[in-house]
């Protein structure tokens, strides 16, 4: 199972929407940085403390759990950590925007390390996503196709996708394309599931995902690794991380060629990241991100309809500058700019109505945010955010035939929001969460939302037990204001609840989790057959989430995931699809299992597998239609020859299964790859 988590995190029309020193891990407590030992110290110190000061508090504030809620793991204090309170002892900060131990997470949260993404040799994030509950993946076709994420059954542009705590959402869709994020300087990736639009604002109407880059620590040192395989594959990549004196650095880059299995299907990607700081003392930490990626992908479109000389063209650039100043032991600072800028070429563009096209997105972006404890039981977190946000189309031969059309098409949205959320501790062991937020936007004008959360952790049986009510909503997109000639559309708006328990065995060597959730979405942007979008739609979705984790000894891990997921169209208004009928390309059932074991301290094994289950293909304005089934397991191996140099190879879709997750778009078969990493 995976845990859970920390604080939270481009296109054009969405197909798929209509032993030494291998890295260093860290850990963000209180504005400050440790290393996992020392943190586990903290935990347990501060634990006891709180334990001294709220004896006095009465009882009855447990009643208030029925009105609450939180995700996370148990745990219970050890002499000798056993090998899951690793994992029980992590503090993740996108659940409340503040350090929390995971075991009082008040949100139902997943959290993938670094340790986990070379283990299983995952290039790109989207993969990694794959083993996490109520969280679809949807890749259209082979690496390099638009690949988009649904969690508990909302669209993926309800998704708000974070780098550091910069919202990396983009293009005229606003949703956020996965198929370039790749994973070489990435520390953690976490999950939150629910609306959290509270905390995050715009998008975040079905849950966040925030990555996490890593942050130097102790002497620099880089990693340097190759890898070719099938369909004419070759993979390039570098990360390097340190520090000395107060500066400190990482940085990753890669370069990924391959041909894929059509004609017309190659994909090239190049990416780099770096996050730089400087740290003239303990309270402050002065810093910047900069990301740039360059992908240049053929688009053979389905297997019904192919075009052999389609090509697309996305260059992406991100700086974001920000400061971390905590001036006080109950005061915390953080001020994020950042700006961000993306380049789309589509040429040509085989569709037959638009032709070639040039597309342009730039984003300026001000987060603040205060973290204030006036006492021991509360913190008070604050923030302001701003936004200005540009994009623009040009198509220079699109067709006339259906009436005057411009040749270039654009949108301007301004947003200004602030947002208090109180968190508190009166007894022991519970934790009570409730929050509001405003945003002011420039075209439909203000949208409130609010969070209420917590959980409560019984000592005696390790049971941690947690729920959430809160509304989300999503603004209406570039896309459906431009191509759908309304700008007067309003937000999409969700109210979600979810309620689990997560409960811990044999000295947490076995973590097992359950939650129920459920979410009503209204004003659903959608058709209404006179080439319109309207705020006319309905949906509904609900089910379960479990996951499992087992780590017997410290160098075996099983991990395990299962969703249920019922999500149904509750509208007959927008024409696209019937009422009642399912939402298309969300399965009914996915499990996910893997399986770790180090072999001789050396040799590192790991299998995966996938099963996906009842999926329903969009037929537009009538009956949907059924989809195939489709399952995959993937296996890997890593042999250290020695501290610096050590050898590697996997191979995916063992079975050699034929599947699309999008229906037309055949993934790829069978494929082997292998490489070298080396270490200074």
């Amino acid at each position: 199972m995976q845990n859970r988590l920390v604080w939270l995190v481009p296109g054009s029309a969405s197909v798929s929407d209509a032993g030494e020193r291998v890295s260093r891990s860290r850990t963000s407590f209180a504005g400050r940085h440790y290393c996992h030992c020392t943190l586990r110290k903290i935990v347990s110190a501060r634990r006891r403390n709180q334990h001294a000061r709220r004896a006095h508090y009465p009882i009855q504030f447990a009643a208030l759990l029925l009105f609450a809620p939180v995700v996370c793991s148990g745990q219970q204090a050890s002499p000798t950590p056993s090998p899951g309170e690793a994992e029980a002892q992590q503090v993740v900060v996108s659940a409340t925007r503040f350090d929390i131990p995971l075991d009082q997470s008040p949100a139902s949260v997943s959290v993938i390390s670094s340790e986990d993404l070379e283990q299983k040799q995952i290039e790109r994030v989207s993969d990694a996503l794959r083993e996490v509950p109520g969280l679809s993946i949807v890749q259209t076709g082979t690496a390099g196709q638009l690949t988009s994420v649904f969690i508990r059954g909302l669209r993926s542009e309800h998704t708000q996708v974070l780098l550091d705590g910069i919202p990396i959402n983009q293009g005229l869709q606003g949703a956020f394309n996965f198929a370039d994020l790749t994973t070489e300087d990435i520390d953690r990736i976490e999950v939150i599931r629910g609306p959290q639009s509270t905390l995050y604002g715009p998008r975040a109407l079905a849950g966040v995902i925030q990555i996490f880059t890593k942050q130097g620590t102790g002497t620099p040192g880089i990693l340097l690794a190759a890898e070719g395989g099938s369909y004419d594959t070759f993979r390039e990549w570098t990360q390097s991380d340190g520090k000395i004196d107060g500066f400190d650095y990482s940085m990753g880059a890669s370069r990924l060629d391959t041909d894929n299995a059509r004609p017309n299907n190659n994909y090239r990607n190049t990416a780099m990241i770096a996050d730089t700081g400087w740290s003239p003392n303990d309270q402050l930490r002065i810093g910047s991100l900069f990301t740039y990626s360059v992908s240049d992908t053929g688009n053979p479109n389905s297997i019904f309809d192919p075009r052999p000389i389609d090509h697309f063209l996305t260059e992406r650039w991100l700086i974001g500058p920000h400061i971390d100043w905590k001036p006080t032991d109950w005061w915390d600072h953080k001020f994020i700019f950042s700006y961000d800028h993306e380049r789309q070429i589509n040429d040509p563009n085989e569709d037959g109505f638009v032709g070639p096209t040039r597309a342009l997105f730039e984003r300026t972006q001000i987060d603040y945010q205060s973290d204030l404890r006036p006492t021991s039981w509360l913190t008070l977190t604050s923030g302001f955010f701003y936004s200005r946000l540009n994009a623009g189309q040009e198509r220079p031969f699109v067709l006339q035939t259906f009436g005057p059309q411009p040749t270039f098409v654009s949108d301007h949205t301004q947003e200004v929001a602030g947002f208090l959320q109180a968190t508190l501790t009166p007894v022991e062991n519970l934790i009570l969460v409730a929050g509001g937020r405003f945003d002011h936007f420039n075209q439909f004008g203000g949208v409130w939302t609010y969070r209420f959360a917590s959980s409560y952790k019984i000592d005696k049986t390790n049971t941690t037990l947690h729920s959430s009510v809160a509304t989300g909503f999503s603004p209406p997109s570039s896309q459906d204001k431009i191509f759908g000639n309304n700008f007067g559309l309003k937000p999409e708006r969700d109210l979600g609840w979810d309620i689990g328990v997560d409960q811990r065995f044999w000295k947490d060597r076995v973590t097992v989790g359950l939650t129920y959730f459920h979410n009503d979405l209204s004003n659903v942007i959608g058709f209404n057959g006179l080439f319109q979008t309207l705020n006319l739609g309905a949906a509904e979705t609900q089910g379960l989430e479990t996951e499992l984790r087992v780590q017997p000894i410290t160098d075996f891990l099983l991990t395990a995931s299962y969703t249920y997921l019922d999500a149904e169209k509750t509208s007959s208004k927008d024409i696209s699809q019937l009422q009642g009928a399912r939402l298309p390309r969300r399965p009914r059932n996915e499990i996910y299992v893997s399986a770790s074991y180090l072999w001789w301290k050396r040799l590192r094994t790991t299998v995966e597998a996938k099963f996906v289950n009842a999926r329903e293909e969009l037929n537009f304005g009538g009956p949907n239609f059924d989809i195939e089934d489709y399952s995959f397991a993937n296996i890997a191996a890593e042999y250290e020859v020695n501290p610096h140099l050590s050898v590697f190879g996997r191979i995916d879709n063992l079975t050699n299964e034929h599947y699309s997750e999008v229906f037309g778009f055949p993934a790829l078969g069978r494929a082997a790859y292998g490489g070298v990493k080396v270490r200074f």
